[in-house]
């Protein structure tokens, strides 16, 4: 593949040098070749006017909205399988100090962008990896970028590398899995600040869970456990609870939980997952069914929980989609403030990108909520192991509100 050149618009080269790592279509000009899809560009613009400037390196997709991702800035800019070992080798290098105690197994070891690898992921359960390629481009890229991965995981202690690859056939929401080296593996046993869980790599969402909520899990733990210490109210209800990680932490801290999700099958893994760290599920509920639909008919009946969590699937796919997004998520926590008893908390979360924290705020003041008598106590975005550059904000996608 060689290094053809790509000129884009001086306002892109601007955020390029910020460190942006995307050039959206727009802003791309004259490429100087077409011929292959996921080609290595040169990115160069207009410097001061008179002359071009050379920005860095990327990866360009001739279909994608995201022309380029950036990898690497500067005149003297490379990108090749050099490149990718040093960004990988760095990101596990940090994920061993974040995680020096072992207490926790489940973690993102490379995360795209935020760990200047743009479209590449890499998750960790116990010793199984699971790699996830984002877009044509970089997919046709990674046989040059990849020739160090399997040494560098397997040197790390995994022994099964995974790739989930989305179906074009149905719109990216299916994927196929493939194994790149080791034993196949389907459901894995992971420990998350010394609790339990099971993932179910091969058919999960994402690459198997959702590693980004794990430090909002503990602090629902934390939040319960604290209440129980006080003598005020833990039934906690669960809404979207997918494989239950809101629910046991809850559970394990002494609450009653109510876990409310449309998946059936989700509802087994979680039940599982309560009998691998001590729990009954039977002295819990675990409903399914449609969370508005469930909370209308709940408000009907009087039913109030002390804690209520909700933590939907992303409203906003698209910046097209924010207004619809707002909306929904107004009618959501008006639904969930009329099930909070009073003096209780309200946890929230949004992992639409397109939903700044300002805006999902805006959906949680009082005239949203119907009532007066909540306040913002703490908000938290995703969590260390999920690193994001200064000007990208679309990598700050997480955002989790606790009100009381």
């Amino acid at each position: 593949m060689g290094m053809a050149v790509a000129r884009v618009s001086r306002h892109a080269g601007e955020a390029v040098r910020r460190g942006h790592p995307w050039i959206f279509r727009s802003a791309v000009g004259q490429v100087s070749s077409r011929e292959e899809q996921g080609l290595i560009v040169r990115i160069v613009a207009e410097h001061d006017g008179q002359r071009e400037a050379v920005l860095g390196a990327g990866v360009f997709d001739p279909i994608s909205p995201i022309a380029i991702r950036v990898w690497s800035v500067g005149a003297d800019a490379r990108l090749d399988a050099g490149v990718f070992r040093e960004r990988l080798v760095r990101a596990i290098a940090l994920r061993g100090e974040l995680f020096a105690d072992g207490a926790t197994d489940a973690y993102r070891v490379l995360n795209g962008e935020g760990d200047r690898t743009p479209g590449i992921v890499v998750d960790r359960y116990a010793d199984v990896a699971v790699l996830r390629i984002d877009g044509d481009a970089t997919r046709a890229v990674s046989p040059l970028l990849l020739t160090s991965l399997e040494p560098i995981l397997r040197d790390a202690g995994v022994t099964t590398l995974l790739e989930r690859i989305p179906s074009r056939d149905a719109g990216g929401r299916d994927t196929t899995v493939a194994v790149r080296f080791g034993p196949e593996r389907s459901r894995v046993v992971v420990r998350e600040h010394g609790v339990p869980f099971v993932v179910d790599v091969a058919r999960g969402q994402k690459t198997g869970a959702f590693l980004d909520q794990r430090e909002n899990r503990r602090r629902v733990g934390e939040l319960v456990a604290a209440r129980a210490r006080a003598g005020l109210g833990t039934r906690t209800l669960n809404l979207f609870s997918y494989t239950g990680g809101f629910s046991q932490r809850a559970a394990l801290a002494g609450a009653t939980v109510t876990s409310v999700d449309v998946a059936a099958k989700a509802h087994a893994t979680a039940q599982e997952s309560f009998r691998l760290a001590g729990l009954d599920p039977a002295e819990h509920t675990f409903v399914t069914a449609d969370a508005f639909a469930w909370l209308a008919e709940a408000k009907r009946k009087g039913q109030t929980w002390d804690v209520v969590i909700s933590d939907p699937p992303s409203f906003a796919p698209s910046e097209r989609a924010k207004p619809k997004a707002i909306s929904a998520y107004r009618a959501l926590h008006r639904s969930c403030a009329d099930v909070l008893a009073p003096g209780g908390r309200l946890v929230a979360a949004s992992c639409s990108s397109h939903v700044s924290l300002e805006d999902f705020l805006s959906t949680l003041d009082d005239a949203a909520l119907g009532r007066s008598d909540l306040r913002v106590l703490e908000s938290f975005g995703p969590p260390p192991d999920h690193p994001t550059v200064a000007p990208f904000f679309e990598g700050r996608y997480l955002k989790l509100a606790m009100l009381a």
